[in-house]
């Protein structure tokens, strides 16, 4: 627990700096706003110590009006002072809010893809909606009501003192005896706040498994263990929240109770001192409306208390993640020749996910500028892997990764991905036009070339026959089958015309006779064009310049096609039960 507050102050103090004068700014009006509620029973005092001696005279009406008016003013300017606070605090928890969901979506772009291999995306999409949405409303309601309260609370034991020590003895003993039980509670409640978050997260993170999977779900008549896995979620998470609430409430209860009972005493033991003459009905009075003032805040602490509580769990989830290692920042970055020649070498490449379990093991390729070069094998051998460490989405532990003599552990991220083409496996295209997606982030390309480009893919003459064409909203309403992404997506690579280009399973998802025509294409394409082709369907590769053979994350063959099946090893094995399939 006080590792976990540590580290939530060392983070407000990292990421809240911006704000700290317009914190204690509010801080300053809301003491300036508790102070005027304090001095305000010390005037009602005065006005019924001159009602009780008017009873047996005359009332100086002058005089308690002169009172009422400075009471006037001293509530008008505590209600502006107040106001102002809320004003202030406003402010701040949304644009700390704003500026913590900005440096999250920043930090998502600069994490290693290590990080999101161990978390789903629902525990992320959760610290970015759920938990910053609990932090804002929780310290915009609570933290200016803590300042004001505690100074309400202070101020008011000091004109208590000041006024009476018997009454303000008997307020205060009374109301802390309450304060004891309540602090227990909300020590009890915080790891309940905190499971609460953790488990909102796991719902909202299989929510969206479930949803972005929901046609496998579907196939495989899978509804009622999805139902039953989510009801167990959704349990766990009512619990959590019920337990944490239930603690929460019992403390408004608790704190009227503490209130009444203060107010009871005060009652009794003023009564009792106005009978033997020690203290003036007035002070009694005065004393019944510091009972209330010092309650109420007791009670709105202890509110105030639990509402942090909540903010505290959500922001040690937020800090947890903005703390997250980052990919390492290249120091003094080397930079590439242009034009870029395309040559690509591996050289006694090592890596593992985990070190104890090594994927590709001593690889060592070299990929002359503008050749076309197939990896082939079974599956987990190691394929995609490679191209990761091509692209530098995970960092090779031995050997070493050049573009064109450059080791691409001291190029930038942002220029080793500049310069290929990739197409992938999986089709991905955003809620905007065909043009803009087919642009995607190229602001230089003319739509002559988006157009040349959806025509080499034979993709020109479907989008022509949508109502808007190229200017079509790819929304709910456009429905494209799995090979017309894919068609789109390799346009989108195609359009860049970089030196080198990746195809990782480009062809898997359309039919044969779509696939033959992509091929055509793409042999006019890649030519010219240093070209890294994974593929499962061997028939899409029999051009290839060079053909390496992968098993368990080395290289057991490598040449053209034809030499492969000459050799009549594992390729030509490959190959021939693939042709077999075909032709059964």
């Amino acid at each position: 627990m006080q590792t976990q507050q540590g580290n939530i102050i060392t983070g407000i103090k990292r990421y809240g700096r911006p704000y700290l004068i317009a914190m204690i700014a509010a801080i300053v009006f809301a003491m300036l706003g508790s102070i005027s509620t304090i001095i305000g029973p010390n005037q009602l005092s005065k006005i019924t110590n001159l009602v009780s001696a008017g009873l047996h005279g005359s009332i100086d009406l002058m005089k308690i009006g002169h009172i009422v008016l400075i009471l006037g003013i001293i509530y008008v300017v505590g209600a502006v002072m107040s106001y102002t606070q809320e004003f202030i605090m406003a402010n701040v928890s949304q644009n700390f809010t704003r500026d913590l969901r900005t440096k999250i979506s920043r930090k998502i772009n600069v994490l290693p893809l290590r990080y999101f291999d161990q978390h789903d995306e629902g525990d992320t999409l959760s610290r970015v909606t759920n938990d910053l949405d609990t932090f804002g409303q929780s310290l915009n309601q609570s933290l200016g009501t803590v300042v004001s309260s505690s100074v309400l609370i202070v101020g008011t034991i000091i004109m208590m003192s000041f006024t009476n020590w018997m009454l303000s003895l008997t307020a205060v003993v009374s109301a802390l005896l309450g304060m004891f039980g309540t602090m227990a509670l909300l020590k009890h409640s915080q790891k309940y706040f905190m499971a609460q978050q953790n488990k909102l997260a796991a719902v909202s993170g299989y929510v969206e498994e479930v949803y972005t999977g929901h046609e496998v779900v579907k196939t495989y008549n899978n509804g009622d263990n999805v139902r039953q896995k989510f009801k167990g979620l959704n349990d766990s998470l009512y619990d959590s929240v019920w337990r944490s609430q239930f603690i929460s409430g019992i403390m408004q209860p608790l704190m009227t109770f503490i209130g009444n009972f203060s107010y009871v005493a005060v009652s009794v033991v003023g009564a009792l001192l106005v009978l033997n003459g020690t203290i003036s009905i007035g002070t009694v009075v005065a004393f019944m409306v510091y009972v209330r003032i010092f309650t109420q805040p007791l009670s709105q602490i202890t509110q105030a208390f639990a509402g942090l509580q909540s903010a505290q769990a959500a922001l040690h989830r937020v800090f947890e993640f903005l703390d997250e290692d980052e990919e390492p920042v290249v120091n003094s970055p080397e930079k590439l020749t242009t034009p870029i020649k395309g040559q690509i070498d591996f050289d006694h490449v090592g890596f593992g996910y985990n070190k104890d379990v090594p994927i590709i093991k001593d690889f060592t390729a070299h990929v002359k500028p503008g050749q076309k070069v197939a990896i082939v094998g079974p599956t987990g051998s190691g394929k995609t892997t490679l191209i990761s460490l091509l692209m530098g989405y995970y960092a090779y532990q031995q050997g070493s990764i050049k573009i064109d003599g450059v080791p691409v552990d001291r190029l930038t991220k942002e220029t080793i991905r500049n310069q290929f083409d990739m197409v992938l496996q999986d089709t991905w295209l955003f809620e905007d036009t065909i043009m803009t997606n087919l642009k995607y982030n190229q602001t230089t390309i003319s739509d002559d070339q988006v157009y040349t480009a959806a025509k080499a893919v034979g993709i020109d003459h479907f989008i022509k026959t949508l109502p808007d064409g190229y200017d079509t909203v790819l929304d709910d309403s456009v429905t494209l089958s799995v090979g017309q992404k894919q068609l789109m997506t390799i346009a989108r690579a195609l359009v860049r015309n970089k030196a080198m280009l990746i195809l990782d399973e480009a062809t898997s998802s359309v039919d044969t006779r779509t696939e033959e025509q992509l091929q055509q294409a793409m042999d006019v394409l890649t030519k010219g064009r240093t070209s890294l082709v994974i593929a499962h369907r061997l028939s899409t590769i029999k051009n290839a310049d060079m053909i390496l053979v992968l098993k368990d994350g080395e290289i057991i063959e490598s040449g053209t096609h034809d030499v492969l099946m000459t050799q009549r090893g594992f390729y030509a094995n490959l190959y021939n039960s693939q042709f077999e399939k075909l032709t059964a």
